[in-house]
């Protein structure tokens, strides 16, 4: 399963990730960036480290698992 992880620098200075199930693909970087940084100017979500201040990444991650019967 790929997600889109977005990261973000709290007041704190941590880093603070929302992931997003099934992003499309391929990834638009203008649409990503613009929807961070509205994000941020909205104060949408809040952490517990304090208000996400800063945009650090953001990047689709693919999780493979394979069982092995033991």
């Amino acid at each position: 399963m790929k997600k889109l992880e977005l990261k973000f620098f709290n007041t704190e200075g941590k880093t603070v990730t929302i992931s997003l199930d099934a992003p499309v693909e391929p990834a638009d970087p203008a649409a990503v960036n613009t929807a961070m940084d509205t994000i941020i100017a909205q104060n949408a979500l809040y952490s517990s480290g304090g208000d996400l201040v800063e945009k650090k990444e953001a990047r689709i991650v693919e999780r493979n698992v394979f069982d092995i019967e033991i």
